[in-house]
């Protein structure tokens, strides 16, 4: 159980490894664990006046060094981070702001003239804050990264009341089901994942993972920023996980030796690498869908390293299970992690099943969340005396294996993301502007990205275009908006006697 925070933890592993690699990206940059340590501090003068008086600060940064040390800079300062999910609608960005209220954000400049955003906070860009030091601020990051103590440099900056048990970031969800919900992770929650995840890996400080995935996502946070800063090994970034004509490189003149990723990035690297730009690999951690097999041994074939399948959930910072190289049992999700325990129940009684019986999935462990931020309700559905509800379906071999067998919830996970058949359902009859129920929506599974909606409709040929044309201008996220090809005429939709949906007679409408 750790007992320390992410911010002494940080201190410690750049100070022990001050001449290896730690932060490297696309941009050129490249720094040593010291010479990330002072930068983190150089950034804390340059933040002490715009994060002044706030708890929690706003960063809107893709992955890349510059983000890492922000982070790193806020934790230093005993703030709480919080990486805005820039996937999200202005809505659902403005949603997490107001939640945590956050009145200043570091945001890219090159990200948000991207986006179009436009936020009703003071934003800083981060291109600005890390212009050329003066001289004093050189002398200060200096002085504060090799002539004090942990406690005396975390003092200073204000990072040192924090305890294990204390808030250490939020992550926030899609908001798949309304509002984007806040995961609340403490410090132990972090550093236990990290540790627990590390067991089963042998991390070492040669390591060099290669980080695409954003900060916003729990396993970006928990690898790619916490990941340096307590197991010491490097970290590779760039903001775009399928630009393989800029990975391929960068992979290659970094050294990669452990990629996390989806099935669907592995696909674009199957295409768009060479063997010799992953000729140090030695980890492949893949999850978020379903890994089929010939794309693993295609993998594998090409680059001479199989990649392993993890499971996890963000309210456990968030990994649950892993299969590890040596005892890697494919299709699996892969064993429990150190110190977590499992339940698997049926999902109406509750009650405990026998090994080998599929149920509903419920682990309890130190890197279970400390809850949704200011929604208790929420919070009491999914934990209860320290067990969290997964809402997946699961069993569990007498090897020790779990193995997903489905989803209770209505979600689709296409290419890593979560979709909530609910939302779009809403959204498409909104547009349709009946009284009754005109769509609905399930998921197929999907070669290449793991899951597909299908749109089961009774509509006529000119409502649907109808329907089709407003769909393009939907507040929805773009990943959430069927193709006309996903939709699938019927006479009327299943329902049950309850008056509800029949959820597994759509799906039987939908394969066919």
């Amino acid at each position: 159980m750790s007992e320390t925070t992410l911010q002494e933890r940080l201190i410690r592993t750049c100070r022990e490894n001050g001449d290896h690699q730690a932060l490297a990206d696309s941009s050129g940059a490249r720094v040593t664990f010291g010479e990330a340590l002072a930068k983190a501090l150089f950034l804390t003068g340059r933040l002490q006046s715009i994060w002044a008086n706030q708890s929690k600060v706003g960063i809107l940064v893709p992955p890349s060094v510059g983000g890492t040390l922000v982070n790193w800079a806020a934790l230093l300062m005993g703030k709480i981070p919080v990486n805005l999910n820039y996937t999200l609608s202005q809505e659902g960005i403005v949603s997490c702001l107001e939640q945590c209220g956050i009145t200043d954000v570091v945001v890219s400049g090159k990200l948000m003239k991207r986006l179009k955003l436009e936020l009703p906070v003071r934003v800083h860009v981060i291109e600005d804050l890390v212009t050329e030091p003066r001289l004093m601020e050189r002398l200060r990051a200096g002085f504060l990264a090799k002539c004090t103590s942990v406690k005396g440099l975390l003092k200073r900056l204000g990072g040192s009341q924090a305890k294990p048990d204390d808030l250490a970031t939020i992550i926030f969800s899609s908001g798949s089901t309304g509002q984007p919900k806040g995961v609340m992770l403490s410090h132990r929650n972090i550093i236990s994942n990290v540790e627990q995840v590390g067991e089963v890996y042998s991390f070492v400080s040669q390591d060099r993972m290669l980080g695409v995935l954003p900060f916003f996502h729990s396993f970006g946070f928990m690898a790619t920023i916490a990941g340096p800063a307590i197991a010491g090994f490097g970290c590779v970034y760039h903001f775009n996980p399928m630009e393989s004509k800029v990975i391929g490189p960068l992979a290659e003149e970094n050294g990669v030796t452990i990629m996390i990723a989806t099935p669907t990035f592995l696909q674009f690297y199957l295409r768009g690498l060479t063997p010799e730009q992953l000729g140090k690999l030695r980890l492949v951690v893949v999850g978020a869908e379903k890994l089929p097999p010939k794309v693993a041994h295609a993998f594998e074939k090409k680059f001479g390293c199989l990649p392993v399948e993890a499971y996890g959930a963000t309210e456990c910072s968030p990994g649950i299970a892993v299969n590890d190289t040596q005892t890697n049992q494919p299709g699996s999700i892969g064993r429990l992690l150190r110190n977590l325990e499992a339940r698997i129940v049926n999902p109406d009684t509750g009650e405990e099943l026998s090994r080998g019986e599929p149920g509903l999935l419920k682990v309890r462990g130190p890197n279970v969340m400390m809850g949704y931020l200011g929604m208790p309700d929420k919070t009491a559905e999914v934990l209860k005396d320290g067990w969290y509800d997964t809402g997946d379906i699961v069993r569990l071999d007498e090897d020790g294996y779990l193995w997903i067998e489905g989803r209770l919830s209505r979600f689709s996970k296409i290419g890593g993301e979560m979709v909530p058949h609910g939302n779009v359902e809403e959204t498409l009859n909104d547009l349709a502007d009946r009284n009754e129920q005109i769509f609905a929506v399930t998921g197929l599974p999907d070669e290449k990205k793991g899951e597909r909606l299908v749109v089961v409709h009774t509509a006529d040929e000119g409502l649907l275009e109808q329907v089709l044309k407003k769909l393009a201008d939907a507040t929805i996220p773009n990943l959430w908006k069927p193709r006309p090809g996903q939709f699938l005429r019927v006479d009327q939709l299943p329902y049950l006697g309850t008056g509800k949906l029949d959820l597994k007679g759509l799906q039987r409408l939908a394969e066919g």
